[in-house]
C-alpha cells in the first residue's frame, strides 16, 4: 500500500504514519516542515497548502489511500481533494461528530442532518469547518470518500491536553471535582483504535460517513476517572457533583473539565451514539484503563504537553465542591 498523509507529524498524523510503517507501507507525508518529529522510514515532502501552488510538490505521486486530518478552513481540503482526485483510490477525511446539527438525539447515526457549511470557506468554527471538509471529499472522491466522524480522540501523544489535564489533576491529590453522573457513558475513542480502523478502511470496502467512538457500555466516567486516580498513584478523592451544580458554578465544560458532556436533550445523541457501522467496518476499543495508562506512561516519560493544558482552577474548583456540599446540605 501506498499512503499519503497529510500532516503526519502530530498525534493522530503520528499513529496513523507510524502504524502504517508498521504495516510495511509506502508512506508519503506532505507537511511545512515545521513540527520537530518526523518518522524515519517515511518520505517527507515539503508544502504548504494554504499558499498557491503549494500543492505542486506532489504533482507526479500516485497513492492508494489518502488520510486527512485538517481542521481548518474548509478550502484546503477542497484544494487537496481536487489536486490529488485523480492520484488517489480513496480519500479518508478525519471528521468529528460534531458535523451534526444540534440538538442530537440519543441513538444518533450517521442519516442525522449536518450543520450548514461550504467547501470553499475559510477558517470559521470547528463544526462548519469539519463539515465543509467533508463536503470537499464527498465532491471530489464521490463514493471513494471515507469520512471517519470520530469522538473524543484520547491516547499518547494528544495534543490537546484533554485525558493529560484529568492525570495531572489526579497526580495532585486530594478532593477532585468530578462531573456526574458518575454511571453516564462516557463516548471517546482511543487514537490508535481509530488508525487501526483508519487504516483497514484505506484498503477499501468502507465509504461515506462512519461514527467512530466507543460502543455504549465500554466506559463510564467513573471508569475513566478512577482509572486517572489508581495509575497516578491513587493521591485524589473524586466528588461527584450534580451536573446543576456544575453549571451554577460556570464551570465551562469545554475547557475546565475537558471530556464531559452535561446530561440533557441538547447533546443527548453524543452521549448515546449508534456506532454499529463502526463496528460492522472493524472498529475494535481497547479498554479505558489501557489508555489511560499509556498515556501517563507518555506523560512521565516525555513531557511533552501541551503549552497551556485545559483545566479548572483549583480556587474555582474547591468553590463548586463547596457550593455543591452546601446545597445538598439544604436540601436534606
Amino acid at each position: 500500500m501506498r499512503l499519503l498523509v497529510l500532516g503526519g507529524t502530530t498525534f493522530v498524523g503520528r499513529w496513523v504514519v507510524t502504524a502504517a510503517v508498521e504495516r510495511g507501507w509506502r508512506v508519503t507525508t506532505f507537511t511545512r516542515g515545521l513540527a520537530g518529529w518526523a518518522h524515519p522510514a517515511a518520505e517527507a515532502v515539503t508544502g504548504d497548502r494554504l499558499r498557491p501552488a503549494g500543492l505542486a510538490p506532489l504533482a507526479g505521486g500516485r497513492w492508494d489511500a489518502v488520510v486527512d486530518t485538517w481542521a481548518g478552513a474548509p478550502r484546503a481540503v477542497r484544494d487537496s481533494a481536487r489536486a490529488l482526485a485523480g492520484r488517489a483510490d480513496r480519500y479518508l477525511y478525519v471528521s468529528s461528530r460534531a458535523v451534526y446539527a444540534p440538538p442530537t438525539p440519543a441513538g444518533l447515526n450517521e442519516d442525522w442532518p449536518t450543520v450548514e457549511a461550504s467547501a470553499d470557506a475559510g477558517d470559521i468554527d470547528y463544526a462548519p469547518n469539519k463539515r465543509g471538509g467533508e463536503i470537499a471529499v464527498e465532491r471530489a472522491f464521490g463514493d471513494r470518500a471515507v469520512l471517519a466522524r470520530a469522538g473524543l480522540i484520547l491516547g499518547p501523544y494528544e495534543d490537546q491536553g484533554r485525558l493529560p489535564h484529568w492525570l495531572l489533576r489526579a497526580a495532585r491529590g486530594g478532593e477532585m471535582l468530578a462531573p456526574g453522573p458518575a454511571d453516564q457513558p462516557f463516548r471517546y475513542v482511543d487514537v490508535r483504535d481509530l488508525v487501526a480502523w483508519l487504516l483497514d478502511a484505506a484498503e477499501g470496502g468502507v465509504r461515506g460517513p462512519v461514527n467512530l467512538v466507543n460502543p455504549e457500555g465500554h466506559a463510564t466516567t467513573r471508569d475513566l476517572l478512577e482509572s486517572a486516580v489508581a495509575v497516578t498513584g491513587g493521591r485524589a478523592e473524586p466528588v461527584w457533583v450534580d451536573p446543576e451544580a456544575i453549571e451554577a458554578g460556570g464551570v465551562d465544560r469545554w475547557t475546565e473539565l475537558p471530556g464531559w458532556i452535561p446530561p440533557g436533550p441538547e447533546q443527548a445523541g453524543l452521549i448515546r451514539t449508534d456506532v454499529g457501522r463502526a463496528l460492522a467496518t472493524g472498529l475494535r476499543c481497547r479498554p479505558v484503563v489501557e489508555t489511560v495508562a499509556d498515556t501517563w506512561a507518555w506523560l512521565t516519560g516525555s513531557g511533552e504537553l501541551p503549552a497551556s493544558p485545559p483545566g479548572i482552577d483549583p480556587a474555582k474548583e474547591r468553590a463548586v465542591i463547596d457550593a455543591w456540599r452546601r446545597s445538598a446540605r439544604g436540601a436534606r
